[in-house]
């Protein structure tokens, strides 16, 4: 099975949310974030983030100076589906499993809200749906791409922004968009997860043309395990520091209890 995936081009994205809202209404989920309908304050973004309830979001990143000229970004964002997933690296009840698609889903039955996921994942898509206190995230619609449909976002997109493929189809159109970009002087513009460089591919991965982090992207995330080595030898010095001071409080503890014995067993008149 070829693994399947989505090609974000962020320079046709409008804005429209239509994304958003196709998700939501596929996969049951609540309208508003926790039942509160709130205005952030943040350009057209209210969801704000990634989360239990908003599995797509539409980011608004405006780009003007005093006088008005600049430009809009706008960026449809999901959980990546990572080739090498740091949730999946550490879940402990095998609720996350890799699918015949090469993506990433959590199986809500195994799950038990432990949330070493949401920690593990350095794009922060992962959070708790408060609905069923389980992890939530993109499922990439497994249930309709295993009935040969369309992803609802995909589906929806009306600027064909979102495209769903074959990770190998949708890299040749991305870039064939990159030099056509290019060639029309967007020379900013390239390609964000659409290597193996990093964490090993992104089954979602972008077109951008400006800096990852003015998207909200880390532009070198990293897996939990590669901590472990420099964690390893940091707990192994602690304990061997742990260590030395309980041998130097004993050995003190000792020589205070032989004075006091000596002390205790000197007569008076000679200690006088």
């Amino acid at each position: 099975m070829a693994a399947m995936g989505f090609y974000t081009d962020t320079t046709v994205c409008i804005g429209c949310k239509a994304c958003q809202v196709a998700c939501k209404e596929w996969n049951q989920l609540p309208a508003t974030n926790g039942g509160q309908v709130t205005l952030s304050g943040n350009s057209y973004d209210n969801t704000v983030r990634l989360s239990g309830e908003n599995w797509r979001h539409v980011k608004f990143i405006e780009q003007f100076d005093a006088n008005h000229n600049g430009r809009w970004l706008m960026m449809s964002d999901v959980c990546k589906h990572c080739v090498q997933a740091g949730c999946l690296e550490v879940c402990p009840t095998g609720a996350i499993a890799r699918t015949e698609f090469d993506t990433v889903v959590i199986q809500q039955d195994v799950c038990n809200g432990c949330r070493d996921c949401i920690a593990a994942c350095p794009f922060g898509v992962i959070d708790i749906n408060p609905a069923t206190n389980t992890a939530q995230k993109c499922t990439l619609c497994y249930d309709r791409i295993s009935n040969g449909m369309v992803p609802a976002c995909a589906q929806a997109c009306p600027t064909a922004s979102i495209k769903f493929g074959s990770i190998d189809e949708l890299k040749r159109m991305a870039n064939e968009r990159v030099q056509q970009l290019q060639a029309q002087g967007e020379k900013g513009a390239y390609l964000y997860g659409a290597d193996e460089k990093m964490l090993g591919g992104l089954n979602s991965f972008y077109l951008l043309v400006d800096k990852p982090e003015v998207y909200g992207l880390p532009s070198n995330p990293q897996l939990p395990s590669r901590n472990l080595a420099g964690g390893s030898v940091f707990s192994a010095l602690a304990a061997v520091g742990v260590g030395l001071a309980a041998l130097v409080s004993f050995r003190n503890r000792g020589a205070q209890r032989e004075a006091e014995e000596r002390q205790a067993a000197t007569p008076p008149e000679a200690a006088g």
